[in-house]
């Protein structure tokens, strides 16, 4: 076997592997749902049924530990989580079917020789297709099965609204978000903020091939909640970013990776520092941020474009694309923008960012509220 089969063949193998994990994870989370759906429809009828109220729930919880211990999943928190489950989705028909199937076949057919679940591939499924009705309309069992239960949970509680629900789905399920991605989208109100783009010259900088895909790169703003600080001085930011520099990256969009904070470039022997460097896979380009504490002003155009000039110069490689330039302040008026840009030779954006003065969340349980600690400071 030559060298280039045998490296073909391993890369097959691990396409083949990852393939058929990705399918085994896919209906393992099929199951769990419909499993949590059972459970929550059968608790919703009892609750209505038997009168039964938080304390009964409270000791089903307990019972099935015991029954079964080490049982994950199944808590009072996540045993109320699956009657608002089935309440919510109980009249989307592909959900009504499948569960009816299962709970009329007798326990034998259920389990496999190895004592699993019967997969949901195995059903006869051919039948469920599109089936969905007007108040979830959009709604396929490629969305609803495709993502987990705490994704679920989440968007029945934050999105109320149909169609901003079915938006963050489709977006989960497109981008692989994790619940920590979803929640942090939602926060930052991506919905909301369907079409808004960042104020640019790509049209007038970038070859047209690129233009679109420079544009959808970047955001008009960008929550930094999770570095949670008083201040928006600059290198009070930057500092933060840097120490969040995963979730920083996590929340930019695709293909970004960190080069340095505090870039030096170097010009006739004078120094100059770019706050924050990136490269950005898709775009092929490095990418450059800036950050500006209070109102955009238009010297700052003016030292990016700088900025831009010197690595185009001295750091861009010959197949990369031109390097790109941000500007991520806290306010900006988009009139001074359009001005400062008129002569601008180089691609450039201005975003604004938004800081969150909230305790992180891990910290709210430790320290006193602010009613406690006046009582304790009498």
């Amino acid at each position: 076997m030559t060298e280039n089969n045998y490296i073909t063949f391993i890369a097959e193998v691990k396409q083949q592997i990852l393939r058929s994990r990705y399918q085994a994870a896919r209906l393992v989370n099929r199951e769990q749902l419909l499993l949590y759906f059972m459970v929550g429809k059968q608790l919703a009828e009892k609750v209505t049924t038997e009168k039964w109220g938080t304390k009964v729930i409270e000791q089903i919880a307990d019972d099935l530990q015991k029954e079964l211990p080490g049982l994950k999943g199944f808590s009072y928190r996540n045993l109320h989580n699956m009657r608002q489950f089935a309440d919510e989705y109980s009249a989307v028909q592909f959900v009504q079917l499948l569960t009816a199937q299962i709970m009329q076949m007798p326990s034998a057919q259920i389990q496999n020789s190895d004592n699993q679940h019967l997969t949901i591939s195995q059903l006869p499924t051919g039948q469920i297709g599109q089936l969905s009705t007007a108040q979830f309309e959009g709604l396929t069992p490629e969305l609803f099965f495709g993502v987990g239960f705490s994704h679920h949970t989440l968007l029945m509680n934050k999105c109320k609204v149909w169609n901003e629900r079915l938006f963050y789905l489709q977006k989960t399920v497109e981008s692989h978000w994790t619940h920590e991605m979803l929640e942090w989208q939602i926060k930052a109100n991506l919905y909301q903020k369907q079409g808004a783009t960042i104020q640019n010259n790509f049209d007038k900088t970038l070859p047209k091939a690129l233009q679109h895909s420079s544009t959808l790169a970047f955001k008009d703003e960008y929550l930094l909640d999770y570095i949670n600080i008083e201040t928006d001085d600059e290198r009070v930011v930057e500092k933060g970013i840097v120490n969040s520099i995963k979730e920083f990256i996590m929340k930019m969009g695709k293909g970004f990776s960190f080069i340095g904070n505090q870039h030096r470039l170097v010009v006739d022997e004078d120094e100059f520092f770019i706050d924050l460097l990136f490269y950005n896979r898709i775009l092929k380009c490095l990418v450059a941020f800036e950050l500006k504490k209070g109102k955009f002003r238009p010297q700052d155009a003016g030292q990016l474009n700088f900025y831009l000039n010197v690595l185009n110069d001295t750091e861009r490689q010959p197949d990369e694309n031109p390097a790109i330039g941000i500007v991520l302040c806290k306010e900006k008026n988009d009139k001074t923008v359009d001005y400062a840009f008129q002569q601008i030779s180089n691609p450039m954006g201005v975003a604004v960012y938004q800081l969150s003065k909230e305790l992180p969340q891990h910290l709210k349980n430790v320290l006193p509220d602010a009613q406690t600690l006046q009582q304790l400071l009498g």
